[in-house]
């Protein structure tokens, strides 16, 4: 009886199998295979893949991706964003159908990523489901906004004198070592409490450079709010390449959603580079300096993505300080005028002045803002507007009384109040000063209040000027902020207590000289 129950169970199953493989229809799902016929430092030529698309994502073997950039008729141009020496030639190759990505979203705040999003600060993966496409269209005209809303830096003579907007785009320029990178994470380090995230992009540097930033945005606390992606020197060309543009969907994130953004390319000269590698390994025909045609073109797309989002899009900002390093000071060269065009101004690094130990050292001449003035706050500019002109003018008058030629006395008091203009103007690294600190020096400044006291006094008595800063009452620091002009009252008070905190520092003669008048 058992051996009968068994025959009955097992012919129901075989039925059962019989019948479900008769019904079964394998799903086929069609798949391009291509072959890699060569492989460069950097790239790789592949056959076959016949509906590949333009910048579409291949994926190698080992994990390496790469974009489409040749799509010819025999065959594709691949830029790697992985190590060539993990492929060979044979290997196959697989369309992925979709675009080179990035992950976006709050989770990122604090981390040091790669452009492909892969973590290196040793934190665990990221988690976010959101993600973007590299290469995104820039925000239509009719979606913008004017810029309205000055981006404080922190840094005296910039916020002063070279006013940068958010939604702007500032150039900064100038030889190596000429402190390019020290303005812009001075500029990071400013937006602690200014309700400003902000991204800083590492484009083929020094992994030993990186480290330092990071290290220091740690130690100010500004990795709470900022965002690093990072590729070094010794990444392959395609990673360096697509940086900027990664960097710039996770900051367009934050701006959709209606926060104001700060990001920073440092430096887009060895973007440009990567890029003319790129194009000269693909065969694509060079132009001036070896760099191809559409040189202009990646920088443009790129950087029109900074913009000002009007109320229908979420108000949002983003604030593009792109860098770049010029040879020997010629600005002409040919990048560094390509994205002179591109920008809405920028601020040029003169290596005299850091010579001299003027720091930072901005060139106001041929520093130039074309938006920020008109997002400069009133304050400022009640308390600033002549001194760009007075500066300019003592620059001419000092290099015209170097030939020993004599002087009135107009044109000493002019050399000396330019030398306390810009003895005011230096500034330490990592040390922004407040919006009130900054119109109580530069009161103090168009007052002349300075002028009483000697040049190797002037760090002491900004710093006491500082300190006393803290006691302006709340109205008129509420000014400071509002597009309300200064009241002559409001001036009043502040010189009188700029005053009091110089009067230590001022000239045993000139305070024997009040002491006679009262």
């Amino acid at each position: 009886m058992v051996d009968l129950a068994l025959q009955d169970i097992f012919s129901e199953v075989f039925s059962d199998l019989a019948l479900g493989r008769q019904h079964f229809h394998p799903p086929f799902s069609p798949r391009e295979i291509g072959t890699i016929t060569s492989v460069s430092t950097g790239i790789a030529m592949v056959s076959g893949l016949p509906n590949v698309g333009f910048e579409e994502l291949l994926i190698f073997p080992g994990g390496v991706f790469g974009i489409a950039f040749n799509v010819d008729e025999d065959e594709i141009g691949v830029v790697l964003l992985g190590e060539s020496w993990l492929l060979q030639a044979g290997d196959e190759v697989e369309r992925s159908g979709r675009v080179m990505d990035v992950v976006v979203g709050d989770s990122l705040l604090g981390r040091v990523i790669d452009p492909l999003g892969r973590t290196l600060d040793n934190k665990g993966s990221l988690h976010s489901s959101h993600r973007l496409p590299i290469e995104r269209p820039a925000a239509a005209i009719m979606d913008r906004a004017p810029v309205t809303v000055p981006l404080q830096t922190g840094l005296k003579v910039i916020d002063a004198l070279i006013p940068i907007g958010r939604g702007q785009r500032e150039l900064i320029l100038g030889d190596r070592q000429t402190g390019k990178t020290a303005i812009a994470i001075d500029t990071i380090l400013n937006q602690r409490g200014q309700n400003v995230l902000c991204v800083y992009c590492a484009i083929g540097q020094r992994a030993s450079a990186v480290a330092n930033v990071v290290a220091t945005l740690q130690e100010k606390g500004a990795m709470d709010y900022t965002v690093v992606i990072v590729t070094e020197g010794n990444n392959p060309p395609g990673l360096t390449y697509i940086a900027p543009y990664a960097a710039t969907s996770i900051a367009e994130y934050f701006m959709e959603a209606g926060r104001d953004v700060l990001i920073v390319y440092d430096d887009l000269t060895h973007h440009a580079r990567a890029y003319r590698e790129l194009s000269l390994l693909l065969r694509r025909p060079p132009g001036r300096e070896a760099f191809p045609g559409d040189i202009f073109y990646i920088h443009s797309r790129l950087l029109e993505r900074a913009t000002h989002l009007n109320e229908a899009r979420g108000s949002g900002s983003l604030t593009a300080l792109p860098i770049i390093e010029t040879e020997a000071q010629n600005i002409s060269a040919y990048i560094p005028t390509n994205l002179i065009s591109i920008t809405d101004g920028q601020i040029y690094l003169s290596p005299s002045l850091f010579e001299l130990g003027i720091l930072p050292a901005v060139d106001v001449g041929k520093s130039v803002s074309r938006v920020g003035g008109k997002a400069q706050r009133a304050a400022y500019r009640a308390v600033a507007g002549d001194l760009k002109l007075a500066y300019a003018q003592f620059e001419e008058l000092e290099t015209f009384a170097r030939f020993g030629a004599r002087l009135d006395e107009d044109t000493r008091s002019t050399i000396t109040h330019g030398q306390r203009i810009r003895a005011c103007l230096k500034q330490s690294e990592s040390a922004p000063v407040s919006v009130p600190a900054q119109i109580a020096i530069l009161q103090a400044l168009s007052a002349k209040l300075f002028d009483d006291v000697s040049i190797d006094k002037m760090t002491a008595a900004q710093q006491a000027v500082i300190q006393a800063a803290v006691n302006i009452s709340a109205q008129i620091s509420a000014r400071f902020v509002s597009p309300d002009t200064l009241q002559d009252d409001d001036r009043d008070a502040i010189i009188a207590l700029a005053r009091g905190a110089i009067t230590p520092f001022m000239t045993e003669a000139e305070n024997n000289a009040k002491a006679d008048l009262a």
